[in-house]
């Protein structure tokens, strides 16, 4: 028997799952999405930072730039490359596969310069380094290749010893152009209510219970970042949390201050995971309901996951090198409809640390003085 409201091919439904209970089930990926895409080459790089988001942004300050989707949909450009359309809109790219898949990717630098001291670029041996240096000395490094790739995140104290917190060189051959793995759905043998927490009312233990519980089933080995952004079974292999309570105003991804408290339990969780592993990354989802276009809901939905994400840092103190995001549009509902829907409209918090480093155990963190292998 397959769990009300699981994709095709999901795990049986856990004991103790409670039957309809669509909060708790796991989302139905759009039928383009339970295939791999066509074009296996590898995806464009996210925008490169432009010199605004190179300037340090005051703490509680707004983010310049357009704050609803209506100040720049005359401004995308569309183009054909390599058998896909290409997207580009302020601050996004937009890559869709003729399979059907949609792709959005941004660059994150911007998020880390939220309170920075000081912002630089420098070029050491090939790889295009970005330097956020913030008030008491620390500094976040963030490592791209020549084709602008990702390739390490690290934290930098002001003692100068660093943690690695992404170590994204690796590249299995296996994967699909380096960001698309085909795996099966996970086996979930816990219950759902706990595989997929709803933040409204779940006590602050749980939470916290969910941020580091393990994978659900046995990882193969590590992942790209990628490859867990944009395979939805990698995903799936981690429990997840699940806030559907922030109101955002229509085409808009602002969080009201009246919305910002709802994060708080989210944010105290958080805090609390990273200060027992600083290594550790959490992914925030956007997933937006099926009103509107595609384009509009996927370039919307990964805005507000960083806003989300930017929110957590400004007003919380999460660590905003701990934090990743990425929008997923209408592609993974959890209330089958085409129209309005709470269930549809939420940030989802996911550990994605085990992902990361193939599935060992929390690294703790390294002795003093030691700098973790390149």
């Amino acid at each position: 028997m397959t769990q009300p409201g699981a994709a095709p091919g999901a795990a049986p439904a856990a004991p103790g799952a409670a039957p309809g209970n669509q909060s708790a089930a796991p989302p139905t990926p759009a039928p383009a999405l339970r295939r791999p895409p066509q074009i296996t080459a590898p995806l464009p790089a996210a925008p490169p930072p432009t010199q605004q988001a190179l300037t340090p942004i005051a703490p509680g300050a707004a983010a310049p730039g357009p704050r609803r989707l209506e100040d720049f949909r005359g401004q995308r450009q569309e183009v054909q490359q390599g058998g896909r359309t290409i997207i580009t809109e302020p601050g996004r790219i937009i890559i869709r596969d003729p399979g059907g898949q949609e792709f959005v990717r941004h660059n994150e630098v911007d998020r880390f310069r939220f309170g920075a001291r000081d912002i630089r670029t420098e070029t050491v041996r090939g790889e295009n380094r970005t330097v956020v240096i913030r008030p008491d000395g620390s500094q976040v490094i963030t490592v791209v290749g020549s084709d602008g790739q990702l390739l390490r995140r690290i934290r930098r104290d002001p003692a100068g010893r660093e943690i690695i917190i992404i170590d994204n060189s690796y590249r299995d051959p296996r994967a699909v152009g380096g960001f698309y793995v085909d795996l099966a759905p996970p086996v979930v043998r816990i219950p759902y209510d706990r595989y997929i927490v709803d933040s409204e009312g779940a006590p602050p233990d749980l939470l916290y219970d969910t941020m580091i519980a393990p994978p659900v089933d046995r990882i193969d080995r590590r992942y790209s970042l990628d490859e867990i952004r944009y395979s939805p079974n990698v995903r799936m292999l981690m429990p997840s949390i699940d806030v559907n309570t922030i109101n955002f105003d229509t085409g808009s991804w602002e969080i009201p201050p009246d919305q910002a408290a709802k994060l708080q339990a989210i944010a105290d969780g958080l805090n609390r995971a990273i200060q027992a592993n600083p290594r550790e990354v959490f992914l925030i989802e956007g997933h937006t309901d099926a009103v509107g276009n595609d384009t509009d809901n996927l370039s919307l939905s990964d805005r507000r996951a960083e806003s989300a994400a930017e929110l957590l840092t400004q007003q919380f103190g999460v660590a905003a090198e701990n934090l990743t995001s990425q929008g997923y549009g209408s592609q993974y509902l959890k209330e089958q409809t085409p129209g309005p829907s709470r269930l549809n409209r939420r940030v989802t918090v996911r550990r994605i640390t085990p992902l990361l480093n193939g599935g060992t155990a929390a690294l703790p963190p390294p002795p003093p003085g030691t700098a973790p292998p390149r």
